[in-house]
């Protein structure tokens, strides 16, 4: 059995093993393939492993050797599912691997937008201690969250994550979901409707999958909804906000400060209106990446394609 993987730099940049495809197949890793190289790459490969390298309908149609692609992400869309399914191509992806990781970071976001640390730290390294004639100082205002309200918009696992971290700190939780679990709820956890959600809440984290219905949620209609001086996080999907919208609720100061490790064109691209906008944290779509969720996706990876050998595959998204 011939394995390709068309990019696996992202998911192992040398500190994980492929060990474990290894013992599948002949396999080829390739760190990143341009779009140019991608029929080539893939041949007469039956498996083809990528994450964000496009499959498209054409590509499958030119090698027609494929069986079976293999996401190494929770998101698709990069593979025309339709097509794989019209071929009785089993296309897998891997939902659940970075649920801790995701969650811890929307806190991380969070933190640093309450204290800066990284600026403060850089401050005191270039002697702004050393030579202040205050016993201490602080560029920005310092946050207290104990008793602020954060709303989640998307309470899965990932926002379920964050929202115990949220309560440990002190904080109240409002949640807005389609399913609504009980056995989630206590005095300092509820659910809510959207409209209270955003009118209510101190901070809004975003964990809601990128929908038509999402997609936008966040624009100058709701915000307008939202408290004044209001945190926004965003380490879901950038679509889920209308950038333009965002950076001028940060301009004219309706929004205090937004925390996003996602933006709605990746990589990010200089005309981005947040790149300009005050006190607009963005970070490179890492939150998944600490090397004990990577580990995990690798893990699931090799058992997804394990289960597909054995006629059996398990998270299948084009049934």
């Amino acid at each position: 059995m011939k394995i390709v993987v068309l990019d696996g730099y992202t998911e192992n940049p040398g500190d994980l093993s492929w060990s474990g495809l290894e013992a599948l197949g002949e396999l080829k890793v390739y760190d990143r393939t341009p779009e140019e190289e991608i029929v080539k790459r893939i041949g007469n490969a039956e498996i083809v492993i990528t994450n964000k390298t496009p499959v498209s309908a054409d590509t499958m149609e030119k090698c027609p050797s494929i069986r079976y692609i293999g996401v190494l992400a929770t998101g698709y869309n990069v593979i025309d599912t339709d097509a794989a399914k019209a071929k009785g191509i089993v296309v897998s992806n891997i939902p659940t691997y970075g649920t801790d990781a995701v969650g811890q970071f929307a806190i991380a976001l969070l933190l640093e937008i309450c204290h800066h640390i990284g600026h403060h730290s850089e401050a005191v390294h270039k002697g702004r201690w050393e030579n202040n004639k205050d016993w201490c100082f602080w560029d920005y205002p310092l946050i207290e969250l104990a008793g602020k309200t954060m709303g989640i918009v998307g309470y899965g696992r990932i926002g379920q994550t964050t929202g115990r971290i949220a309560q440990s700190m002190g904080m109240k939780v409002l949640a807005y979901d389609a399913y609504k679990n009980p056995a989630l709820e206590n005095e300092n956890c509820h659910y809510a409707e959207l409209d209270e959600v955003l009118s209510q809440s101190d901070v809004i984290a975003l964990h809601c999958p990128l929908f038509p219905s999402t997609e936008g949620m966040i624009n100058k209609d709701t915000i307008a909804k939202m408290k004044d001086g209001v945190i926004i996080l965003n380490n879901s999907r950038g679509p889920l906000i209308v950038e333009q919208d965002l950076a001028d609720a940060l301009v004219n100061r309706k929004v205090y400060a937004a925390g996003l490790d996602v933006v709605s064109t990746e990589p990010i691209r200089g005309d981005n209106p947040l790149l300009n906008a005050p006190n607009c944290i963005i970070t490179p779509h890492i939150s998944w990446a600490p090397k004990e969720s990577r580990q995990r996706l690798m893990d699931i990876a090799v058992n997804n394609v394990k289960a597909f050998l054995d006629g059996e595959p398990v998270n299948v998204v084009n049934k």
